[in-house]
């Protein structure tokens, strides 16, 4: 098995501050990470600059809601998190600047940031005013699940009129590797406004041969990094990543 954070090449030994995009897998992805990070001694946050769903309290050492205490000291091997208000079955960000000055406390090794909204879907579009990316991002994670591949844009993507104005498709039009690749190559696409190193991070994986093919088109267009998630149909483990 691989660790995510060798994926996305975590530094131990480096404080980072992780945005992560697009849909398909975010908040299991970011509460992996954090669980990995924290096993190995690191004092770690997770957070949202936008909305996700109220925190799994059995992950983590402590919650914050609203407040965050001045004189808060995180221990060693664990995971805080914390959100500026709760709206039904969500936790929001209301004031990035507030979000910026805990992150500029410095007392956290690594900041772990849920940065846009999916809906639950596995694919999305971004309108104008996602994400919400800090400026204090050390890497932006783009996250495609391609658990969206062969199906109906109208029904598997998040935003799909924006989708479609992005890859040049139809409504009634089905995801392709195609519209996968323009999603990715658009500047108002996956990565807008992205801060920092950017790593694609394909998802629920049940072809090899299609998740191959995406990576290797654009490693030979862009300037990305490449990794696969997990594997669906693989027994579900990282084992088979070629990242």
């Amino acid at each position: 098995m691989e660790y995510i954070y060798k994926k996305l090449n975590i530094d131990l030994s480096k404080f980072e501050i992780i945005s992560f995009v697009g849909a398909g897998g975010k908040t299991t992805t970011i509460e992996k990470l954090s669980k990995e990070l924290s096993i190995r001694g690191k004092k770690v946050l997770v957070t949202t600059s936008t909305a996700m769903f109220n925190p799994n309290m059995a992950i983590y050492d402590q919650v914050f809601i609203g407040s965050f205490p001045k004189d808060y000291i995180p221990k060693a091997q664990s995971v805080t998190f914390y959100a500026d208000t709760t709206i039904g079955l969500k936790v929001k960000c209301l004031d990035l600047k507030l979000l910026e000055e805990i992150i500029a406390l410095n007392i956290f090794d690594y900041v772990l940031i849920e940065s846009d909204g999916s809906r639950e879907k596995p694919i999305k579009a971004p309108n104008d005013t996602e994400p919400v990316i800090s400026k204090y991002t050390t890497k932006t994670v783009g996250v495609i699940g391609l658990d969206s591949l062969n199906q109906p844009i109208k029904e598997i993507c998040h935003r799909p009129e924006i989708f479609c104005k992005l890859t040049d498709k139809s409504i009634d039009d089905f995801i392709d590797i195609d519209s996968i690749i323009r999603l990715v190559k658009s500047s108002h696409g996956l990565f807008k406004d992205a801060v920092g190193e950017k790593i694609l991070y394909l998802n629920k994986i049940s072809n090899i041969d299609d998740a191959i093919k995406i990576k290797n088109y654009l490693e030979n267009d862009l300037s990305i990094k490449i990794v696969f998630g997990e594997m669906y149909d693989w027994g579900k483990s990282d084992a088979n990543s070629n990242s």
